[in-house]
């Protein structure tokens, strides 16, 4: 991967090394869990890819989210713990993957944006019918497709299942550049996207660097208020 080293590992589902990310993880706000997912790898029924692209979702204040004009988002986050699955069809065809973060002031989600697929890479080629691995996860409706997540897995706890979560990989070379947000157009200019830094396995090439982090580093000019 360019911008850095290549994490050590890449751990599989049901292996003694995985160590998920737990609930506690997702008790802060959608900027700084949404930032910190990157580098992280997302396991999911005998598949794995590192996340490389999120974006952030706030509950109040932000045209872009759904709890802006669905009453049934704003339920679900109600009566929902952090760390379950928001699964919704986008424009009636890709699902999108999101998860649900909760600091007490403020609420939101996470957007699974793209991978880098590190297992189960043959199972991802057949349901995508394409044999190109950098183009298998980049996106949030090809990712979905890849892994097969559809609604059935809405609501899903991400926090318990060990062969769906998303797992800690020790790696201090990790760099996440933030950018505008991508694929909307409410509220598009807020820099709300963050990606793995020189990886060619994002959705979208950075238009403008917005601030830059290390793993659990600060990042400069940029806040919960855009």
């Amino acid at each position: 991967m360019s911008g850095g080293r290549r994490p050590r590992s890449f751990p599989t589902p049901g292996s003694g090394g995985v160590e998920l990310v737990p609930s506690s993880f997702f008790q802060r706000d959608p900027l700084r869990c949404a930032r910190e997912l990157v580098g992280t790898v997302l396991l999911w029924g005998g598949c794995a890819g590192i996340v490389v692209e999120t974006e952030a979702y706030f509950a109040l204040d932000d045209e872009a989210c759904h709890t802006f004009f669905r009453p049934s988002t704003r339920a679900f986050v109600e009566r929902n713990p952090v760390g379950a699955a928001y699964i919704y069809l986008n424009y009636g065809v890709h699902w999108m993957l999101n998860v649900l973060v909760k600091d007490g002031e403020a609420d939101g989600f996470v957007l699974i944006r793209a991978l880098q697929p590190t297992e189960g890479i043959e199972l991802m080629k057949r349901r995508r019918g394409s044999d190109e691995v950098r183009r298998l996860c980049s996106g949030p409706g090809k990712l979905t497709q890849a892994l097969e997540i559809t609604n059935r897995d809405h609501e899903r706890n991400l926090c318990a299942d060990p062969a769906h979560c998303f797992n800690f990989v020790a790696d201090g070379a990790i760099q996440v550049v933030a950018d505008e947000r991508v694929g909307i157009t409410k509220a598009a200019h807020r820099p709300w996207r963050f990606t793995l830094r020189g990886s060619s396995f994002v959705s979208r090439p950075v238009k403008r660097r917005m601030g830059r982090i290390g793993r659990m580093g600060h990042m400069s000019r940029i806040g919960p208020k855009a």
